[in-house]
């Protein structure tokens, strides 16, 4: 993958070198002539401005990283992600359409409304809001980032006390220096940190029970990465700009605080180049076990609205149970961490619902409306695309892979283990289980009981744990054996296509391409054939099922064969799939190129309509069906 990002980067350069430094002026005229810069519009979205130069270069300089746009006619955020190479050198993309792009035949369009919210905060002005007292809590890692916060700190529109952790003694002696030297700093501390805790352990075990003396606070610290050859900073910066840096912004945060207090915590929405997921619990929530306890905290949901990245306004009552502890640094996870999945990231993700649980609420900066909002929905914004705009992100590849389950096929009634309690109901007619909930628990322990007959490795199939239940129950194979003949087939009963993943699939081949079909599941490759046949596919495909290869996406393992298959074949790559972790995280750790999709249950909570309960069947029969059509396909938009 850095290879790869490397190439672009190289790729650019050419024609990044007659565009990098146009004299804005020049660029001003042209972009407000052709209608690209609209300075009432702008105005009208990001704020006054003294002039409509000035309201220019700002945008120029926040396009580098944050989804601002200049007009109703271009569109930031699909510049950027059509054109990843001048995202990651840093080049304002109305700058480059205008003086290359556009002469290349790079995609450009007017402005894409993803996602609006449905409701809006006006900050108001008050005689209050500059006397709220205020910490800005900074972690410092990187010495470059000093000067940074510094020249931002110095345009704050109140007087701040400064707390700074430090990685180096030669950090903490520049930030003593610098922030102190700033007119509306009142104070600053510092402490010189360990490597432990990431950004969170070093202001905790530092600072912690003092900061409940400040009606606000801000925490960010200096992140970036060096992948594609030269500093990433953009993810910073975009946070950096609507937490502290954007006048206007901050402004109407101080404001909005000040005018609501319940509103608890702030920060923007989830910065728009990570991976549509980032507000999944992904492999989180085992980790989240011990705040669960102790906060009582719902994480029930798979999708939440947390603050990525660590960095975020709070009242410090808001946060209270978190920051009224004494920490020290044994508290926290040893490094190296992982990219995910750890006690740290499970805290990351919490900070909002403890924010909820405290009685506050979280409210939100948007930057392509230029609206502050409660509307939690936002997190739908990545998965807004029309079945047009799906098939042109994977048509350039050559192979394209598909999950199959609420991928490419949906159960009627949406629950997956329906198939199961059908047959259990059955079974308890017959008097072989109490009830269906008795057929499922004793069927499951026959899997469960096979998987660790083989260590957790592999995969097993429907026909090995009705086996395993055979013996466990005593009875003869061949009574289980039409068990699970019983079971796949009332699965398949109740296989529907979703309609317009299915007609991609179509186009795909008519195109040319490679289709392939990769799932773990328990039926076997036949099986699965046969639902494909019922949901209509009549291509030809490849077909990898876990339960014939006794390899799994979620294990990785399944994704090492498929990596080695593509490499012999040596051919582009992509998968689609619904599954946060197997689908698409573990997908892209192994460096394969992959589409996120919603998984119906995962759009309906988005949509915030409520969850039924799939342990009775009146809420399956009455919601199922609901949920499955909703969610038959899985982007908003369609």
């Amino acid at each position: 993958m850095k290879d790869n990002v490397r190439k672009i980067v190289r790729r650019a350069q050419q024609s990044l070198e007659m565009t990098s430094n146009p004299k804005i002026a020049k660029a001003f005229k042209t972009a407000k002539s052709e209608g690209y810069f609209d300075y009432q519009w702008y105005q009208e979205h990001y704020g006054q401005f003294p002039h409509e130069l000035a309201a220019f270069s700002d945008y120029l300089e926040k396009s580098k990283s944050s989804n601002v746009n200049p007009s109703a006619r271009f569109d930031t955020e699909f510049y950027l992600r059509s054109n990843v190479d001048i995202y990651l050198n840093g080049v304002s993309p109305l700058i480059h359409y205008l003086y290359h792009g556009r002469y290349e035949g790079r995609a450009s369009s007017g402005v894409i409304n993803r996602w609006l919210p449905s409701t809006e905060l006006l900050a108001k002005e008050s005689a209050t809001w500059r006397k709220q007292k205020i910490a800005i809590v900074l972690h410092i890692f990187y010495p470059d980032f000093v000067e940074k916060f510094a020249n931002t700190i110095k345009s704050f529109p109140t007087n701040v006390d400064i707390f700074v952790t430090a990685a180096s003694r030669e950090i903490e002696i520049e930030s003593q220096d610098k922030f102190t030297k700033l007119g509306n700093v009142n104070q600053v501390k510092t402490a010189i940190c360990e490597n432990r805790g990431r950004n969170f352990g070093p202001f905790l075990v530092n600072f912690s029970k003092e900061l409940l003396d400040y009606d606000l606070m801000c925490h960010l610290h200096s992140k970036k990465s060096l992948y594609s050859g030269r500093e990433q900073t953009q993810w910073f910066d975009y946070l950096n700009n609507f937490l502290l840096k954007d006048k206007h912004v901050v402004k109407s945060v101080l404001r909005l605080f000040d005018g609501n207090q319940e509103l608890g915590m702030y920060y923007p929405s989830s910065f728009w180049m990570m991976p549509a997921w980032v507000n999944h619990w992904t492999c989180n929530k085992p980790y989240a076990n011990s705040f669960v306890n102790e906060w009582q905290l719902d994480i029930s949901e798979n999708f939440v609205n947390y603050p990525v990245g660590g960095m975020f306004w709070a009242r410090p009552k808001a946060i209270a149970p978190l920051l009224d502890k004494q920490y020290v640094y044994e508290d926290f996870p040893e490094e190296p961490l992982p990219n995910d999945g750890s006690w740290l990231h499970a805290l990351e993700r919490t900070l909002g619902l403890l924010t909820e649980k405290q009685g506050y609420k979280q409210f939100f900066y948007y930057p392509p409306q230029g609206k502050f909002t409660l509307d939690k929905s936002y997190i739908s914004s990545s998965y807004f695309k029309t079945p047009e705009s799906l098939l042109a992100d994977i048509q350039n590849f050559e192979i394209v892979s598909f999950d199959v389950f609420d991928t490419v096929l949906r159960r009627e009634f949406t629950a997956p283990d329906y198939a199961k309690f059908k047959l259990g109901k059955e079974l308890a007619g017959e008097k072989f289980f109490d009830s269906p909930e008795d057929f499922i628990e004793k069927r499951n322990d026959a899997e469960l009981a096979c998987r660790k007959a083989r260590n957790f490795e592999g995969d097993v199939t429907i026909f090995e744990a009705y086996e395993q239940l055979a013996k466990t129950l005593n009875i003869d194979t061949e009574v289980t054996k039409e068990w699970a003949e019983k079971e796949f087939y009332f699965d398949l009963e109740m296989s529907l296509p979703k309609d317009e993943m299915v007609k991609i699939v179509h186009e795909l081949n008519a195109m040319g391409k490679d289709i392939w079909f990769v799932t773990d599941i328990y039926y076997t490759k036949d099986q699965i054939s046969k639902m494909l046949r019922k949901i209509g596919i009549s291509v030809p495909y490849t077909l990898l099922v876990s339960a014939e290869l006794r390899k799994r996406k979620d294990a990785g393992t399944m994704w090492t064969y498929v990596k080695d298959q593509v490499a012999e074949l040596g051919k582009s790559f992509v998968h689609v799939g619904d599954n946060v972790r197997s689908d698409a995280q573990i997908c892209g750790d192994f460096g394969l190129q992959n589409v996120h999709i919603l998984n119906p249950l995962d759009k309906w909570a988005i949509a915030g309509f409520k969850a039924p309960d799939f342990d009775r069947e009146d809420h399956i029969q009455k919601w199922g069906s609901i949920i499955g059509n909703f969610g038959r396909y899985p982007y908003f938009g369609e």
